[in-house]
């Protein structure tokens, strides 16, 4: 039974005491140079009782008494939060845990104190006692070192999320030993000073950037890099380098969710313009509209946008993210202003305004629409681009080309708006409700351009990164 010193075992000791080892044996490598571990195995009684010796801290210590089909687990631990770590990592079991008692230590001249956790699990079968027994042990290496790993990376993120990087590299049997034999959250810290040092400030938590879902997901693979990375006799360079990378991606993922604000602004745009072009329509059909509506339904849409664009460039802030998405922000919102003042105008239009200047109006509203609804799908296509989706990258692309040639057609359908205006023979109101609506329109389409082009260099950022 290699690994363990056993005493004076029964017939049915052995089995037990093999499946403990097995759990201890699994994991034995993550902790990697550490000491620890060592495990004894004696019958006293009625009892199997295995202890094992965590670290180094005589206050931390692993007792297991077996008598039947009954298991008690024994810790004593000098740090409460990690007792309870430890006890969180059975819930798939029904362990029944006592509360933590404070103890003092009675080795004379030793003033610290320790807590006292006990835990019992009545199994039903032999089965069952063997893979609790199994899980036990594997679940110790993971206590080493655990309270140091803490505060490692609670210096990154708050100390709950620290705790649940933790408990989610013991289930995954990744581990913290690797991370602090690498440097801990100094390896973090180069990281970030090489990757992206304007995006987090020194001494700025994670969460304040990748946010708080994202900065848990970025310690869960750097710890398992640094695992794989100590595994494989990886130097600590390439190492930092993998970690670097995963951070720019993160970064880029906290960019993409800031996309998807646009992407509602780009809908709101859309919607004013489908608003516009239904008052078109009814006017060329002489249905019955109302003017009112339109603006009051246009105002509504560009007050929840300028919301939207209040929010985008609080998170921008927040998260570090990137100026060009502010910029896709300020674009997209001008259009929206453009839009809604076209919608006032085309409201205003007088009745007498003839077919003949509703047609060509129509088509550059059609335009418009066909901008927004472009706009929208190409920086849903931007999103996935960071996740190496290179079929994304293209239709990002077509739409940018695309955005660029519905602003020149917009730009030829409001000259030809122009030319009918001083040309034709519209009594001035007439005239000056076209020119003003066929130029809000266009000016629109300008916006929706540089959308275009912010778009393509906000992915080509992307992809060079």
């Amino acid at each position: 039974m290699a690994g363990a010193h056993v005493h004076s075992l029964g017939p049915d000791d052995r089995p037990l005491v093999e499946a403990f080892m097995r759990g201890v044996d699994s994991t034995r490598a993550l902790k990697f140079n550490h000491p620890g571990l060592d495990t004894t195995a004696a019958r006293s009684g009625p009892r199997l009782i295995i202890q094992n010796d965590i670290g180094e801290t005589d206050a931390h210590v692993l007792v297991i008494s077996i008598e039947n089909l009954v298991v008690t687990v024994t810790m004593t631990d000098v740090h409460r939060a990690r007792a309870e770590f430890f006890c969180g990592l059975f819930d798939h079991f029904a362990v029944h845990w006592s509360g933590l008692d404070r103890k003092s230590a009675k080795t004379p001249g030793d003033p610290s104190d320790f807590f006292l956790v006990t835990g019992r699990y009545e199994a039903e079968t032999v089965a069952q006692q063997i893979a609790f027994l199994e899980s036990v042990g594997a679940m110790i290496a993971f206590l080493i070192d655990w309270n140091k790993a803490r505060k490692s990376l609670r210096s990154l993120v708050a100390n709950s999320d620290a705790v649940r990087v933790l408990d989610w590299a013991a289930r995954n049997r990744v581990g913290h030993r690797a991370f602090l034999e690498f440097g801990g959250s100094d390896l973090v810290g180069t990281a970030v000073r090489h990757a992206r040092p304007a995006r987090i400030g020194f001494g700025e938590q994670l969460g304040a950037v990748l946010g708080r879902q994202g900065a848990v997901d970025f310690l869960k693979t750097g710890l398992r890099i640094c695992t794989d990375g100590r595994l494989h006799g990886t130097n600590v360079r390439l190492v930092r380098d993998a970690i670097e990378a995963e951070l720019v991606r993160h970064l880029q993922r906290t960019d993409d969710a800031l996309l998807s604000i646009v992407i509602r602004q780009a809908g709101l745009a859309q919607q004013i313009a489908a608003l516009i072009a239904r008052h078109l329509a009814d006017r060329q059909l002489e249905r019955t509209n109302s003017s009112a509506i339109l603006v009051a339904r246009a105002k509504r849409m560009e007050e929840k946008a300028d919301q939207l664009a209040i929010e985008g460039r609080r998170e921008i802030a927040r998260l570090g993210g990137s100026p060009i998405v502010g910029q896709l922000v300020t674009a997209t919102e001008q259009a929206i202003d453009e839009l809604e003042q076209a919608a006032f105008i085309a409201s205003l239009m007088p009745r007498e305004v003839t077919s003949s200047a509703l047609v060509p109006l129509a088509d550059l509203c059609a335009t418009t629409i066909a901008c927004a609804e472009t706009a929208a799908s190409g920086l849903d296509a931007a999103t996935a681009v960071s996740e190496g989706k290179r079929v994304d990258a293209d239709d990002a692309f077509a739409s940018a080309t695309r955005l660029i040639d519905l602003e020149h057609a917009a730009d030829v359908a409001e000259r030809s708006i122009t030319s009918l205006v001083f040309c034709g023979d519209l009594d001035w109101k007439s005239a000056l409700s076209v020119l003003e609506l066929g130029r809000a329109l266009e000016r629109a389409t300008d916006q929706m351009a540089a959308i275009g082009h912010l778009l393509h260099t906000h992915v080509m950022a992307d992809l060079s990164a």
